[in-house]
C-alpha cells in the first residue's frame, strides 16, 4: 500500500540508554607458573625463558580486540550535526543506533519537534512515513490530525482535501475490501502498517532536506474468506522537508517500488494469527 495517495547526538550511549559497542570484556587473565631452577655447579646461567603459548595467545587476542574496536569506531560522524555537504547521492550514514531519542513531544499522537540536523530530518521522514502509511489514514478524524501534524501548515489544508477525495472514494474502498464508511467487514481486521528499513539524506541545506525512506508495508484484511489478504510490499518514499515552526514538515514526496528482496519459502500464517500479531505488537518511534 502506497502512502498518502493510496496508503543524535553522541556516538556513545551512556546513562539510561546503556553502554555502546556491545563489546564484552576481554579474555580473563591467564596465570602461568614458572619454576626457577638452581644454577648448575659449573656456574652456567639458566637458559633464556621463551614466551609460553598462553602468553602468545593473550597477545594475539588483545591485538584482535583492539583492531575490532578501532574498526567499530570508524563509523565516523553520525550525521547528527549540521556539517553536511548537501551533495546528492551522499553515502548512507551508519545504521547503528545513536542512543538519543528523536523527540520529546508529540502532535496528534505523532512524534514532533525534531532537531534541525541531518539526523533530525531522517527521524522525521521515517516517523512521517509510518503515520501516512497507517490505518489511521482511513478514519476521517484521524486523517485530519495526521495531515496537520505531518505537512507544512501552508499546504496541509490543500493536502487534506486531496486525501479526502481518495480515502472517501467508494470504489477505492470496495477495491481494498473495506465498507463504504472505511471500516472492515464484520469478522475481519484491517491492517495497514509501514515498517521503515533505512533512511538516506539526498540533500540538506539547514532549512530544507530531501530524505529517502526505504520501507516495507503490510496491507490487507485478515479474516476468513478475505479476498484481499494481508500482503507485504516494498517502496522507497522520498520526502521533501522544510524547517517551519521549529520542526521538520513535509512539503512534498514521491514514491517508487522497491528495492524488493526475494521472498523466502515460508508458509503464510493464518488470518487469525496475522490479526492477533498486528493487534498484539505495537509500532515504534523511529530514530537514527
Amino acid at each position: 500500500m502506497s502512502i498518502g495517495g493510496e496508503g543524535y547526538g553522541e556516538r556513545d550511549r551512556t546513562g539510561d540508554e546503556g553502554t555502546a559497542g556491545g563489546f564484552g570484556r576481554g579474555p580473563a587473565a591467564l596465570t602461568t607458573t614458572r619454576t626457577r631452577l638452581p644454577d648448575g655447579e659449573g656456574g652456567g646461567g639458566r637458559p633464556p625463558v621463551r614466551p609460553g603459548r598462553s602468553l602468545v595467545t593473550i597477545v594475539g587476542v588483545v591485538v584482535l580486540l583492539i583492531a575490532a574496536i578501532a574498526f567499530a569506531n570508524q563509523g565516523g560522524d553520525d550525521g547528527g550535526d549540521d556539517g553536511a555537504n548537501g551533495k546528492e547521492g551522499a553515502a548512507a550514514q551508519p545504521t547503528a543506533p545513536t542512543g538519543q531519542k528523536p523527540v520529546d513531544g508529540t502532535k496528534g499522537g505523532i512524534p514532533s519537534g525534531f532537531p534541525k540536523s541531518r539526523q533530525g530530518a531522517e527521524s522525521a521522514a521515517a516517523n512521517y512515513a509510518v503515520a501516512l502509511g497507517g490505518d489511521g489514514m482511513f478514519d476521517d478524524t484521524e486523517r485530519k490530525k495526521i495531515v496537520e501534524a505531518v505537512y507544512a501548515p501552508d499546504i496541509a489544508a490543500k493536502r487534506t482535501d486531496d486525501l479526502d477525495k481518495v480515502y472517501k472514494d467508494p470504489d477505492f474502498l470496495t477495491k481494498i475490501g473495506l465498507e463504504k464508511n472505511g471500516e472492515a467487514p464484520g469478522g475481519s481486521t484491517f491492517i495497514s502498517r509501514t515498517n521503515p528499513v533505512g533512511t538516506k539524506v539526498v540533500k540538506f541545506d539547514k532549512s530544507r532536506a530531501k530524505v529517502a525512506v526505504w520501507r516495507s508495508s503490510l496491507f490487507g484484511l485478515a479474516g476468513e474468506g478475505s479476498k484481499t489478504p494481508v500482503t507485504e510490499s516494498w517502496y522507497t518514499n522520498t520526502f521533501d522537508l522544510k524547517w517551519t515552526g521549529e520542526d521538520w514538515k513535509v512539503s512534498d514526496f514521491k514514491q517508487k517500488d522497491g528495492p524488493t528482496p526475494v521472498g523466502r519459502d515460508q508458509a503464510a500464517s493464518s488470518a487469525k494469527e496475522m490479526a492477533k500479531a498486528v493487534e498484539g505488537y505495537g509500532g515504534f518511534t523511529y530514530a537514527r
